[in-house]
């Protein structure tokens, strides 16, 4: 497929979006509503580069896990110093890692959130290795990043298995990474959020307010937030908090970088037996835990809702979520997966909920038929590309070619036709929120050319690359 305009080709466009974005360490999914450094962006953001500039993909990571923290954990954002501490909220002032995480080993040198994301790193490390192997290794990039990784899997395992089933729990929404999702909204209606006069929005003053999360969300954002930062970001037991969700994309993302970090560890000597048989077992928890047989449908389960570890006793049923986020789909991404829940899953994302291969151009965030849909609000219905991205490798992935290059080639368009939007209307395709968004040119670049480096955009030497100021586009 072709994607050539007057600006050159869509693989040209995207490695510009990424040279715009890069600050000499590391890349912001946008210069104006996110000039810091986002985990999982990152992660999205390094599987682009490796086509490109393998280098670069290596740094990304790098830089990231510098900030990791004593305890293993990877905070969702690092703050450059050269953009103004108001530039964001919550910025490194609310979140003040030096001191209320030093309980945890958040390091002195670098400010950062507190809460994590999705753990989509050992992945993103093993493909950029793959991209050029002999770059790799002479850097002995796997090498240092491997314990690092390794420390991160530990984290999540050990400390965030709130629920004791063997799954990861996440303490705040914007862990989970799809930060509005209705999936929230049950177990949020708890949380008494903070007053309106306790923070400001800055998100407000570069995207419009009803493609926003609402006022009372946010504030109730910011509760959590604070709650979890004046607990030292200790991690307990989840009677303590009043946010504890088991969620299965971000479990999901975690079994399949156990299987990547098993091929790292293959890489560098080791056996990897082990973790490939943690990666099934946690396929296995998922699908006993979060499946719905009936429903076709992964759904996050809510611990405060149930102290019972059978996701079938009397108090599981009500721990289940039902909602229809896309969240549900990801764990096709999964080889482990049993082949009557991937053809469920598959069904599932055809069928009217998620419309895709007819009816949408990419598949939404939530419930085509959810009460609240909303084809432009954050995360209630919007279509993202980073989602769109998993699952197209997911229908690869179980046999489903024909409805992977269908979604492939709409991706390809969508981004070219909304210069790398942020998120779009699924129905119309029409872009939301940012332009030139790092993840999208990202993984437009990995679209171009899944098996290796694209030709649209050849490798360049990195060192062409000067390093920018953030703050320049900072809000």
């Amino acid at each position: 497929m072709e994607h050539t305009t007057e600006h050159g080709s869509l693989g040209e466009r995207a490695a510009r979006v990424l040279d715009r974005n890069w600050t000499g360490t590391s890349t912001v999914p946008s210069r104006t509503l996110y000039p810091h450094q986002w985990s999982w962006d990152s992660a999205f953001i390094a599987i682009g580069l490796r086509h490109v500039a393998p280098l670069r993909a290596q740094t990304e990571l790098e830089t990231l896990l510098a900030a990791q923290w004593g305890d293993g954990r990877v905070p969702h954002i690092v703050f450059n110093p050269a953009v103004p501490s108001d530039a964001y909220f919550p910025g490194p002032a609310f979140w003040r890692s030096a001191t209320a995480g030093r309980g945890a080993g958040a390091p002195a040198g670098v400010q950062t959130s507190g809460i994590v994301q999705p753990p989509v790193h050992a992945l993103a490390a093993w493909l950029v290795h793959r991209a050029d192997p002999r770059l790799s290794r002479a850097r002995g990039f796997l090498s240092r990043v491997y314990p690092a990784l390794a420390a991160w899997h530990r984290y999540l395992l050990h400390r965030r298995d709130l629920g004791g089933g063997g799954l990861v729990s996440v303490v705040h929404p914007w862990e989970q990474g799809m930060d509005n999702s209705p999936c929230w909204d049950a177990p949020l209606a708890r949380v008494s959020p903070a007053p309106a006069r306790a923070f400001r929005r800055r998100d407000l003053e570069h995207g419009a307010a009803g493609d926003r999360p609402t006022d009372l969300d946010y504030g109730r954002y910011v509760r959590l937030a604070a709650d979890y930062r004046d607990g030292g970001y200790a991690d307990g037991p989840c009677g303590r908090r009043e946010f504890a969700v088991e969620d299965p994309s971000f479990n999901a993302l975690l079994a399949a970088s156990e299987h990547a970090l098993a091929h790292i560890a293959r890489e560098l000597g080791a056996a990897g037996t082990a973790r490939h048989a943690r990666a099934e077992r946690l396929t296995a928890a998922l699908v006993e835990r979060l499946w719905d047989p009936e429903a076709e449908m992964f759904f996050c389960r809510d611990l405060r809702a149930s102290d019972s570890l059978d996701p079938r006793g009397p108090d599981g049923s009500r721990a289940l979520v039902t909602e229809y986020g896309v969240s549900g789909l990801i764990p096709l991404i999964l080889p482990a997966l049993p082949r009557e829940v991937a053809a469920a899953l598959v069904r599932t994302a055809r069928g009217p909920r998620f419309g895709l291969g007819g009816g949408v151009r990419l598949a939404p965030s939530y419930d085509l038929r959810g009460p609240a849909f909303d084809p432009h609000r954050y995360w209630r219905g919007p279509a993202w590309f980073n989602t769109n991205w998993l699952l197209e490798r997911g229908l690869r992935l179980h046999g489903e070619r024909a409805q992977a290059a269908r979604l492939r080639a709409a991706l390809l368009d969508v981004a070219a036709a909304t210069d790398f939007a942020e998120y779009v209307d699924p129905y119309t395709g029409e872009g939301c929120g940012a332009r030139g968004f790092g993840w999208t040119a990202a993984l437009t670049l990995d679209l171009l050319d899944p098996a290796g480096p694209q030709a649209g955009a050849p490798p360049r030497d990195d060192t062409e690359h000067e390093t920018e100021e953030t703050g320049a586009g900072a809000r």
